[in-house]
């Protein structure tokens, strides 16, 4: 008697091609996303010091600038940010969008927001939302 064949496993040329492929797309989406990511970490940080080394809004602006250059933040600005004085000196939050092309008209944008206040952030909507 005859032993019955088996049939075989695996992955076809056309779906390791396939699959291939998505991993690739997901990588080239991780190598644009993963610089603004860690630039708005940056800024978070920045942000802190910041706050901390300055006692009037001026200063706080130029000490941000000053570690703008040092962590090579380039989408913000001194000028860009949002800086309340409260009881117990300044809160500074920041609110930005980084605009990262994919490819042809398709981009991805990220709405980057972040706040020295505990449990608040800066919104760019927030006055919009409240009309």
């Amino acid at each position: 008697m005859m032993a019955a064949t088996s049939k075989q496993r695996g992955v076809s040329l056309v779906g390791l091609i396939f699959i291939l492929a998505i991993l690739g797309a997901i990588g080239v989406l991780a190598l644009k996303v993963v610089p603004t990511v860690t630039e708005f970490m940056a800024v978070k940080k920045a942000i802190g010091i910041a706050k901390t080394a300055g006692s009037t809004i001026p200063e706080i602006r130029v000490s941000f600038d000053k570690q703008a250059d040092v962590a090579y933040i380039t989408s913000v600005q001194g000028k860009d940010l949002d800086i309340q004085k409260t009881a117990d000196g300044f809160e500074v939050a920041v609110s930005y969008e980084k605009k990262i092309p994919l490819f042809g008209p398709a981009n991805l944008e990220i709405d980057y927001e972040a706040s020295t206040a505990p449990n608040v952030v800066a919104s760019k909507k927030a006055g919009a939302a409240d009309q």
